[in-house]
């Protein structure tokens, strides 16, 4: 599955956990979380919805996104991942960000992260807001199977790392990917496919590279619909191209 649910706006309510419960019997399989989002409801709430989390769903999440605790901090916010969650293993795990200038270097963060996979806690590790020298570096380390940008149709200022990963087999995770002003030729090359706008962003997407894997937030189990919808459009060359040049 090449579309996942974001859910930086997720909140423990019975309401949120039923769409959760709902959403995971469409044909979604990925959903991207973080131990800040939500002050950590986010993660409670998955792990009270979905534990035990089925084996054809990656949960995926991040910490560390402020500096001050360093490596030891970056630690602690993945144990309690591991419990919010309610996973022995979580299956892919991301530094929500990288300081230098906090005490978190690329490789401190990896050289952490590699003691987890090691210890068959932690299966994948991604990297969060990286530019290719910090791919590279974290590379030097331990393999990397994730890299989370925000790109969009709008938003292209990493398109060398997008470049980047798909050289090297590596999943780019693009957040915030409906973000942005609309173009002058979305809106006909929507109602050419019968699709939606955001659907038609979406589909961009995936056809700008293989890897690219969208992760947009919704709470609504009918959004989520529309969003995974966008698998099915195929944009032609032109379309694609027509829309590349129209930022």
């Amino acid at each position: 599955m090449r579309i996942g649910l974001g859910t930086n706006r997720l909140t423990d309510t019975a309401e949120n956990r039923s769409f959760l419960e709902a959403a995971v019997n469409t044909d979604l399989n990925f959903i991207d979380t973080a131990h800040l989002y939500t002050g950590g409801e986010s993660e409670r709430t998955i792990g009270a919805a979905l534990a035990p989390v089925a084996d054809d769903l990656v949960v995926g999440t991040k910490g560390g996104y402020n500096a001050g605790g360093g490596v030891e901090g970056l630690r602690a916010e993945a144990e309690e991942s591991f419990e919010r969650l309610r996973v022995e293993t979580i299956r892919l795990y991301y530094p929500h960000r990288v300081h230098p200038v906090g005490g978190i270097e690329v490789e401190d963060a990896m050289g952490l992260l590699k003691e987890y996979r090691d210890a068959g806690r932690i299966t994948h590790i991604g990297l969060s807001d990286v530019a290719v020298e910090q791919i590279e570096r974290a590379r030097s380390v331990v393999p990397i199977a994730a890299v989370q940008n925000e790109y969009s149709l709008s938003e292209r200022r990493h398109d060398e790392v997008v470049d980047y990963c798909g050289e090297h087999g590596i999943v780019f995770v693009a957040f915030y990917p409906l973000h942005g002003e609309n173009p002058p030729a979305l809106a006909e090359i929507a109602e050419r496919h019968g699709a939606t706008p955001s659907q038609i962003r979406l589909a961009w997407l995936l056809k700008r590279s293989p890897i690219v894997v969208p992760i947009p937030g919704t709470l609504s189990l009918e959004h989520l619909k529309e969003n995974l919808a966008a698998l099915e459009i195929d944009l032609s060359d032109d379309e694609f191209q027509t829309l590349t040049a129209r930022r």
